[in-house]
């Protein structure tokens, strides 16, 4: 807690608004993500993947009115671990998420908003996707294997997705061996669904490679190198001007790609780039933390 003080000690302006703005968004997708477990998953007793699925099956087995209860407190050392491996900001939103989460889930009624256990396994991973995919975007997670998942791709250039696709299909085997294959396999619908919103939304880890030709190289070099990934020169002549042109190369994430362009024409409106996706790095790249 002496960091959530800390955190908001001193913030004035611009800061102050982030701040108030990742908060709102991570209560936003809190509030989504429990709506698809009351109103979709939890009434045709099938599972979204990850601690929430855990628990679930936990509820199904004993009574479904604790798994709020049981999401919370599994939560807890995935958390604590979190903290030490993560960081502190990252775990106060997720804190926050599993804290909002829990609660929501006690409030919402278990409605059945469809009879189709088809139709419930494609709405409910959607809209628990878009509330974790949001809460990723803003640097936090909705905890569980939303962190596991985290710590792996900040190591390595894996989709968060297909991690939480991995892991969650642990939960199912689970699912369809203490209870049945059918709600198993509807639940293997909703997390294919989850998994791949999930990667449409949170993008860090998708590469992006940027060439831009500029002649306005010492102005264009001085804002780039202030970015958080290094610039490549390359000296270049136009094929048809035969004017000396400057060609600058620069890797990038999906994520930042908008700061990027910003900077790009506000420093040489005239500027030339072409932005390809980038398929696979060797070497030395800062990834995001």
């Amino acid at each position: 807690m002496m960091y959530v003080r800390n955190l908001w000690t001193g913030l004035t302006g611009a800061v102050a608004v982030k701040r108030a703005r990742e908060v709102v968004i991570i209560i936003i997708s809190a509030f989504m993500v429990a709506s698809g477990l009351r109103l979709f998953l939890i009434p045709h007793q099938l599972l979204s993947g990850g601690i929430a699925g855990a628990a679930s099956v936990v509820g199904y087995l004993t009574n479904p009115k604790y798994i709020s209860i049981i999401y919370f407190a599994m939560n807890l050392p995935i958390l604590v671990w979190g903290f030490i491996a993560v960081g502190k900001k990252y775990i106060c939103l997720s804190m926050l998420s599993v804290v909002a989460t829990t609660w929501f889930m006690t409030i919402i009624p278990v409605v059945k908003l469809t009879k189709d256990p088809i139709l419930a396994s494609i709405f409910g991973g959607v809209i628990i996707a878009c509330g974790v995919g949001f809460a990723l975007r803003v640097g936090g997670s909705s905890g569980g294997f939303d962190i596991l998942g985290s710590i792996i791709t900040r190591k390595h250039d894996i989709p968060m997705g297909s991690i939480l696709f991995v892991m969650d299909g642990i939960v199912i085997l689970s699912l369809g061996f203490f209870k049945s294959w059918d709600s198993a396999l509807y639940a293997m619908l909703c997390i294919f669904v989850k998994s791949r919103v999930v990667d449409m939304i949170h993008i860090r880890h998708v590469k992006l490679t940027c060439f831009i030709v500029t002649k306005e190289r010492e102005k264009m070099l001085n804002r780039l190198t202030l970015l958080p990934h290094g610039v490549t020169v390359v000296n270049a002549e136009g094929g048809y001007s035969h004017e000396g042109n400057t060609m600058l190369m620069t890797v990038t994430t999906r994520y930042e790609l908008s700061e990027l362009r910003k900077t790009i024409l506000e420093t040489d409106p005239k500027a030339f780039v072409n932005v390809l996706e980038t398929v696979e790095i060797l070497g030395r790249f800062r990834r995001l933390a």
